[in-house]
């Protein structure tokens, strides 16, 4: 990277969410944000998607956008290489803890309705009966027996409830089980059961070293609660109009939304 590059922007490092962020609703990019990434990364900086997503409903998204650096992924719990098709990092969930965890929770609120992500670059997202599923193209397993959902390691549980919203039913897991696992809200209905103590930042802080960057280097871009953590980390947050208010009230600013190109309205201001 030159000097004179390096000057053209002030962030070297753009970390991107996917759903509600970077993707339109039809999971396309629009060309004016392409655009504006790539005036970006030929102004020196480097561009690495950050996603809730595990690897295996993330890679075709990828492979789709011609990206190949590196993507974090599961909530911070994966780094891919997109490029080469490999998992580089991989943090699985304590079997044991997350079935003490939902125990205490379904003490509290009563029966759930769950689904898991298996890890791995193919590991299937199995679902319980009752679990809803969002309509679209990503390949999941129905199960019958949920026994099913702890015989191979998994890097998260989802959880939904029949009558509690799922800001309801994310404060009432972290209330009694917030000391065994991770928990967050990461969109419409999907409350996610996590390893205790990963995010999107430790995930994201992991592949920038990787990267030779810090997170003062980072501008960072969200949608949803699951983003707080990589906008604490980052040196700069900005969330979508479209964003949950929980990360709106923690962001240094609010963009337009993911359908109207609010990624490339901040970085065309940024690069003048």
């Amino acid at each position: 990277m030159s000097e004179a590059a390096s000057h053209d922007l002030p962030y070297k490092l753009i970390a991107t969410d996917l759903d509600g962020t970077l993707l339109r609703s039809d999971e396309t990019v629009s060309e004016r944000t392409r655009a504006a990434l790539a005036a970006a990364t030929a102004a020196g900086a480097a561009h690495i998607v950050v996603t809730g997503r595990a690897v295996p409903w993330t890679k075709h998204i990828l492979d789709g956008l011609g990206y190949r650096g590196l993507a974090v992924c599961g909530q911070g719990a994966q780094v891919y290489d997109a490029g080469e098709h490999r998992l580089l990092t991989s943090v699985t969930l304590d079997r044991q803890l997350a079935t003490l965890a939902l125990a205490k929770i379904e003490a509290e609120v009563g029966p759930l309705l769950l689904a898991a992500s298996r890890d791995g670059l193919d590991g299937q997202v199995l679902v319980g009966p009752g679990y809803r599923v969002h309509d679209g193209p990503l390949p999941y397993e129905p199960i019958r027996d949920p026994a099913d959902l702890w015989a191979a390691p998994l890097n998260k549980v989802y959880v939904q409830h029949p009558t509690l919203s799922d800001d309801e039913l994310a404060d009432a897991a972290r209330r009694v089980a917030g000391g065994l696992v991770g928990v967050v809200m990461a969109g419409e209905g999907i409350v996610e059961i996590l390893p205790l103590g990963l995010t999107k930042a430790t995930g994201l802080s992991l592949a920038a070293r990787r990267l030779g960057f810090r997170a003062a280097d980072t501008l960072a871009f969200g949608d949803m609660p699951n983003d707080i953590p990589m906008f604490a980390w980052a040196a700069h947050g900005v969330a979508m109009a479209n964003a949950h208010e929980e990360l709106k009230a923690v962001a240094d600013e609010v963009t337009s939304s993911n359908e109207e190109d609010g990624i490339a309205v901040v970085l065309e201001r940024l690069l003048g």
